[in-house]
């Protein structure tokens, strides 16, 4: 297994699909292989080849994303006092030649979106600052640092789930789930995406809320907001549960953290330019799309262009909708049961969204492990299929594998949300 996660991680690039889903699926396989034959694995074992694999990895540029070099121009801007959130990379090139170096000028040419103002919150652009001011503009050393503070992140997580495992009575060897899933090694530590740092910072918001530390939990759930701005939408679920519903430390404790998040955003016009990023990327982009693509199909049948602009505020109010709802109806009464909601309200989220990189799923995956659900698992396979796009020339998606991936997770959801109904209805038909 630490030789497929290697070979991938150096030497496979995102746009060789077949070589890459043979590789995946196999370290996918050998993961299960571990999960089911070896019920009485110690939890430092599954550890350490884990923490073994992952460093592994140190040294690899990653090559199933090119999302890094703008995390290391916006801590080379934040580096020399600028603001990133005031010019975009385009026009910052443009209007401070004085200060350009041939450092920064390599990382415009390998950005992928350097007509777009960031659209990172701060807490994002304080590890980036760290990860500038020790990579001396080296790009090799910048990633290194950004990969060190992810490991770090990572094993904080795999305690948060042993510690919430035991909490919550569940067998130990749920770890492998996570802490040996391919998509979670390549996606946190092979390609530098903050969503592990999310699922940390959720963990220990609900570590804390079952310490009855009400605002530290408060406090964890805003900080996650500030490091990605998903975690917002789980706001209904803290109304729906009584015991953070009317706590006032635990609503004090997500205000403070929250300030402390986006208080960058207040100078200048930071905020505007972040938002119109945001709206950007909600209002333009697509991939790896489910119920959004049906939809523009139609679009295109009726009117005849890509109606993405009108489809967009309709799912986004019927994701609200949405999560309101599942929020009202489900009341949760424990932990558990609030977990469970917001694996739902994830899976809600994701499957109404225009966008869906595979590294999305990762907070998602990792709170299901303390369910009985099994899509974001299945899910965490059936999200290589996505990669084939890479390996056209126009990024052009196939829909053969784009059907293949959400045909194994509808039956994967019907499994997890809709077989006991139908059992339920026909115990009650028989009776």
């Amino acid at each position: 297994m630490a030789v497929g996660f290697s070979y991938l991680a150096y030497y496979i690039p995102r746009e060789n699909f077949w070589q890459s889903f043979t590789i995946y699926s196999f370290l996918f396989g050998g993961m299960l292989v571990l999960y089911f034959l070896n019920e009485q694995l110690k939890w430092q074992w599954i550890f350490v080849v884990g923490l073994l694999t992952r460093l592994s990895l140190l040294l690899a540029i990653p090559k199933w994303s090119d999302d890094y070099p703008r995390f290391l121009w916006d801590g080379e801007l934040v580096k020399m006092n600028q603001n990133p959130y005031l010019e975009t990379p385009e026009s910052w090139l443009q209007n401070h030649p004085e200060s350009a170096s041939p450092y920064l000028e390599d990382l415009f040419e390998t950005m992928n979106s350097p007509q777009y103002f960031s659209v990172y919150p701060s807490l994002n652009q304080a590890i980036f600052y760290f990860s500038a001011r020790g990579a001396n503009l080296d790009a090799k050393t910048g990633v290194l640092i950004l990969r060190a503070i992810l490991i770090l992140g990572e094993i904080g997580v795999f305690f948060g789930l042993l510690k919430l495992f035991h909490h919550f009575q569940l067998p130990e060897k749920r770890l492998i789930l996570y802490w040996l899933n391919p998509l979670v090694i390549m996606e946190v530590t092979g390609n530098l995406h903050f969503e592990g740092l999310v699922l940390l910072l959720l963990l220990a918001s609900l570590f804390a809320l079952s310490k009855n530390r009400n605002a530290l939990s408060g406090g964890f759930w805003g900080l996650s907001i500030g490091m990605k701005l998903l975690p917002l939408m789980l706001i209904p679920t803290f109304f729906s549960l009584e015991k953070t519903r009317k706590s006032i430390a635990f609503w004090i404790g997500s205000a403070l953290a929250l300030v402390l998040s986006f208080a960058w955003l207040l100078i200048d016009e930071s905020w505007v330019h972040f938002l119109q990023s945001i709206k950007l990327y909600q209002g333009k982009f697509e991939f790896n799309a489910s119920i959004y693509y049906l939809l523009r199909e139609v679009g295109f049948w009726v009117k005849g262009y890509n109606i993405i602009g009108e489809i967009t505020p309709i799912l986004s109010a019927v994701t609200l909708l949405g999560i309101l709802y599942f929020s009202w109806k489900r009341k949760p009464e424990n932990l558990p049961k609030l977990t469970d909601l917001w694996v739902l309200i994830y899976l809600f989220y994701l499957i109404l969204q225009p966008v869906v990189h595979p590294w999305y799923l990762i907070p998602a995956f990792g709170l299901s492990l303390f369910t009985h659900k099994k899509a974001f698992l299945i899910w965490t396979f059936a999200v290589i299929f996505s990669y084939q796009a890479y390996g056209d020339p126009n990024y052009q998606e196939s829909p053969i594998f784009l059907f293949l991936e959400y045909f194994i997770l509808s039956i994967a959801v019907y499994w997890d949300y809709f077989r006991n109904m139908d059992d339920l209805n026909t115990s009650t038909n028989g009776s």
